[in-house]
């Protein structure tokens, strides 16, 4: 559905929210076009796309010239009509903070494999990383290659709400996840990964980090390994080695699932 053409024809912009007041007060359903807001987030404002009780779609305003911009590219994407509104979906507010609990997604064109890695990457922790082959396990999808996890993530539609960006390779950095390297990073920044720390382990080929004291071992972003003292820490190259060595698996990252 567009917009009617005389509306284009406007020399001042329309506020937000008013081509839907007026689909509004036409009675046309709701259910026939998607909206979006703009929000505020910590890595700057973005444009947040939703619809028939889901999230639909996520993007920076600095990707686009405009909102017309974003809404022609949603379009596109979805074959949907997207329109300025007002409201944003219940529990935007909270899960633009790290705490996404109630939100529905709908993906939109992607392939149910697809849909389903992006579901489980919700379960990522804030401020963590896992490798492609956690995420596939975390997915229900064990025998996915790293490949087509890498893939499905970079296809992700809905970013920062949906956080591709704590996805790592095998030896602990970061995936680009197909978004502007800058703001990957100042995602990762602000959940707090440190980089610094990331960075020493894979350097040492440590892709777990056990405690001497509690002889459990996770992977390095985890909570629980953050809280290790210098003196403690244990690193290891594989969950066999660690296993070898007396150690088990902490429960709370599982770094024996993949």
């Amino acid at each position: 559905m567009r917009l009617p053409d005389e509306l284009n024809t406007l020399h001042e912009a329309a506020p937000e929210g008013f081509a839907v007041r007026v689909l509004d007060r036409a009675s046309v359903p709701a259910h026939r076009y998607d909206c979006y807001v703009r929000a505020d987030s910590p890595v700057g404002h973005l444009y947040i796309a939703h619809g028939r009780g889901a999230v639909t779609g996520a993007a920076a305003t600095s990707w686009y010239a405009d909102g017309r911009a974003f809404e022609d590219a949603y379009r596109a994407r979805t074959h949907r009509s997207v329109l300025s509104g007002l409201k944003p979906p219940p529990g935007l507010a909270r899960a633009l903070r790290g705490r996404d609990r109630t939100l529905r997604y709908d993906f939109g064109p992607l392939a149910d494999e697809q849909a389903t890695v992006l579901l489980a990457t919700r379960t990522i922790p804030f401020g963590q990383l896992r490798p492609a082959a956690w995420l596939a396990c975390e997915a229900g999808l064990p025998d996915l290659a790293p490949d087509v996890v890498l893939a499905a993530v970079r296809a992700n539609p809905v970013p920062v709400l949906v956080p591709a960006h704590r996805l790592c390779q095998d030896d602990g950095l970061p995936v680009a996840c197909g978004l502007p390297a800058g703001f990957e990073q100042a995602l990762r920044a602000w959940e707090g990964v440190d980089d610094e720390r990331v960075d020493r382990f894979v350097r040492a080929g440590a892709r777990f980090l056990g405690s001497g004291t509690t002889r459990i071992f996770c992977y390095p972003t985890c909570a629980h390994a953050r809280r290790i003292t210098a003196r403690h820490e244990v690193p290891f190259i594989s969950a066999s080695e660690a296993a070898a060595a007396g150690f088990r698996g902490c429960l709370s990252c599982r770094p024996t699932t993949a």
